[in-house]
């Protein structure tokens, strides 16, 4: 049976067909190249608007089991940028290590990395990883957290994750 990974894409003009997404698609074809399990996205694409962000993600994880969900969009400072308090409301435990390093990659590149506010946390058996909202951003920040995200799911008991050690190398504490 394939793992169901979710894929959010939260943009007010996307939703609305003003532009294509180019967000979500980046994420599904990043998440091909590292993970070698059968595994089906439930991607989805809705407005910066925060209770239809919490109704997504509780949909995600509760309803579709998703063991991952990754969202893009909706992490700035602007005022409809409400992604990281949706995750946060539906979350039992906030992982901030996961946006510390995001912004810590970010500021390598540009110096207006410290308005981002991504972040993660765990609801049931789901990881929820707030990424921002650009194909080059999203792949430098992925890179940086992927390495962790197995070895999460493990912790909290979803589906284990086999990834392509050639294209990704994850951590996994040896077994003693």
């Amino acid at each position: 049976m394939a793992i169901s990974l979710g894929i959010l894409t939260i943009s007010d003009r996307a939703s609305a067909g003003v532009y294509e997404d180019i967000s979500g698609p980046a994420i599904i074809d990043l998440l091909k190249t590292y993970i070698k399990n059968d595994w089906q996205s439930v991607y989805k694409i809705i407005p910066d608007d925060r209770s239809g962000i919490e109704t997504a993600l509780i949909e995600m994880s509760d309803r579709d089991s998703c063991c991952l969900i990754v969202t893009t969009g909706g992490t700035g400072p602007a005022k409809r940028d409400v992604t990281p308090e949706a995750t946060e409301a539906v979350c039992e435990k906030m992982l901030p290590g996961f946006g510390e390093l995001m912004r810590s990659v970010s500021l390598q590149y540009v110096p207006t990395a410290i308005l981002s506010r991504q972040t993660a946390g765990i609801r049931g058996q789901s990881l929820i990883v707030n990424l921002p909202g650009k194909p080059k951003s999203i792949k430098e920040c992925l890179e940086a957290v992927f390495p962790a995200i197995p070895y999460c799911l493990d912790l909290i008991g979803a589906p284990y994750l086999d990834c392509d050690a050639e294209v990704i190398q994850v951590f996994r504490p040896k077994k003693s």
